[in-house]
């Protein structure tokens, strides 16, 4: 188990995100497969926080990694999605768990602009930047199951306009300078994450909806999840990289947001039936591409623990 912890990439943690997503994906097919897809994703949890107590060396170091440091703060999103898991049964715990999640998110925001936008460097820029930026909106998607819907919504609006202000910046990076390494290949999946995050926090933390944002969100939300699918292919040719993690919260937030939509536009009568097909379509791939990525996380580390010595002090 010492090996396996400290063989543990950070970028796990958005392996540990999505999974805690994928369990509110399938809840409508029993609360039991959330709950199987809960209890993974508080294992990584776990271990994650075991590795960080063990070897906080090894972590600084990781962190200093522009990549790594930009995907961390999946941990904290996390953090809040795995709190609203456990609100049922241990309910001032929970809501303790996901403000010390909201709070260790901003603490990352601000470490990392410090260290990366204020010094700013276009070629440390990657699609990653939109988990720092972006991910609180995490935060909107469960304010209502603690009563934060105020809360939740001005995390939306921060969020929202984070996105439209990296977004170019993303996009210039990525389009026209190019030059992302291999390792970082995956983190282009990340593109089709915050429009689907904002869309999915919009309807759950406004109770008055505005059809327009709706409109808006799931047009480009569905529009960057296509770009990304087209790449897709070509992206699981490349051999396994921690950053595998990156295939799999996109996919599953997107899968969630289509599912709100479909079921808000049903409740109000204004149902599309071909949203339907799509939401089955979006969810088989979500949960595809979680699983295999957990299955591919779990030979590496068990090869590597089968071919590393690792000494402790």
């Amino acid at each position: 188990m010492n090996k396996i912890i400290k063989n543990l990439p950070l970028p796990v943690v958005g392996l540990m995100l999505a999974l805690a997503t994928t369990g509110n994906l399938v809840l409508s097919y029993g609360e039991i497969y959330k709950n199987i897809f809960g209890i993974l994703s508080t294992i990584i949890l776990a271990l994650v926080v075991i590795k960080i107590i063990k070897y906080p060396r090894e972590v600084a170091e990781d962190l200093k990694n522009p990549v790594v440091a930009s995907v961390f703060p999946t941990l904290s999103m996390g953090i809040i999605l795995l709190a609203a898991y456990i609100k049922p049964y241990l309910g001032s715990f929970a809501l303790g768990l996901w403000i010390l999640g909201l709070v260790f998110h901003v603490l990352l925001l601000v470490h990392f602009t410090r260290k990366y936008v204020l010094s700013f460097t276009i070629n440390k820029v990657f699609p990653s930047w939109f988990i720092v930026y972006v991910g609180i909106v995490v935060g909107s998607v469960t304010a209502p199951v603690f009563d934060k819907i105020y809360l939740g919504q001005i995390i939306f609006w921060f969020g929202f306009l984070g996105y439209l202000v990296f977004l170019p910046i993303i996009l210039y990076r990525t389009l026209k300078v190019k030059g992302i390494p291999e390792p970082a290949l995956p983190t282009l999946m990340i593109f089709s994450a915050p429009a689907s995050l904002c869309l999915a926090g919009y309807i759950n933390s406004f109770p008055e909806k505005n059809m327009f944002i709706i409109g808006f969100l799931l047009a480009l939300s569905q529009f960057t999840l296509l770009m990304v699918l087209i790449q897709l292919p070509k992206l699981l040719k490349l051999k396994f990289y921690p950053s595998y993690s990156a295939f799999t919260f996109p996919l599953a937030i997107s899968a969630i947001s289509i599912k709100l939509v479909n079921g808000f536009l049903t409740n109000a009568g204004r149902s599309i039936a071909a949203l339907q097909y799509l939401v089955k379509f979006e969810e088989l791939l979500a949960l595809t591409l979680v699983l295999y990525v957990l299955f591919r996380y779990i030979h590496f580390l068990l090869s590597k623990s089968k071919s590393t010595k690792v000494t402790t002090a």
